[in-house]
């Protein structure tokens, strides 16, 4: 498997591990038309990343983007991100965020004191009931990501024909929302299991989210630092 083949199959594979897509997740599962809300979150995400996607890929194709000099980012751009990334896993695992971490908490304390803590604004939106505004929240944060962005830049540059882009920039955005995706599906079937289930996993990575925040921190940090290398060599 060559390195661009690969980059494409499994940068939406880590995308799909997307923070705004499971706090989306565990909103909507609690909340009554959850279905509805669920369907609206996933038209917008389709909208705009495929939208989003199409544009980026056709226009690097068109423009002579895929030269080194009009990368979406440059090599070392990758490699500073990767690096950047395997830092604050480094931090996480040993711990040495600790003095960040005081002044957060304080920094934190300090807003509660003038004011009472609202909800996530996901939450706030999602909570209204309407499909309409699901929709919104899904298109907002369905923008292509860093992993995406390399990805849509590896299609562009195999000069591929038109079918085969659509192709893999409709998987591309199908696994961004593979999470929200299965619950929806699972929920269609067994709507009172999937809701156990859903909010079982969020206790489960509310224990463990710094062990899953180092890994996931250790593995973006990899595959970017891996694409930059790769476009240099």
């Amino acid at each position: 498997m060559n390195t661009d083949l690969a980059i494409v199959i499994f940068a939406p594979v880590a995308a799909a591990l997307n923070p705004a897509v499971l706090a989306a997740v565990f909103v909507m599962i609690l909340l009554p038309h959850r279905k509805r809300l669920m369907l609206g979150y996933l038209a917008g995400a389709y909208a705009i990343s495929m939208a989003a996607g199409l544009a980026i890929v056709f226009s690097l194709h068109g423009s002579g983007a895929v030269t080194t000099s009009g990368r979406i980012l440059s090599p070392g751009e990758y490699i500073g991100a990767g690096a950047a990334a395997l830092a604050i896993a480094f931090m996480l695992a040993t711990r040495l965020e600790g003095p960040l971490q005081k002044w957060y908490a304080r920094r934190k304390a300090a807003r509660a004191s003038k004011r009472q803590a609202k909800p996530p604004w996901q939450q706030r939106m999602l909570g209204k009931g309407s499909a309409a505004v699901a929709f919104a929240v899904g298109a907002a944060v369905s923008f292509p990501g860093p992993l995406i962005l390399s990805a849509l830049h590896h299609i562009s540059e195999r000069k591929l024909p038109i079918v085969a882009v659509l192709l893999l920039v409709t998987y591309l955005c199908l696994m961004q929302q593979l999470l929200l995706e299965l619950t929806l599906l699972a929920d269609v079937f067994a709507p009172a299991r999937t809701q156990a289930v859903v909010i079982g996993i969020r206790t489960w990575l509310t224990r463990h989210r710094r062990h899953l925040a180092i890994i996931g921190l250790a593995g973006v940090g990899i595959l970017l630092s891996v694409n930059g290398l790769t476009t240099i060599v």
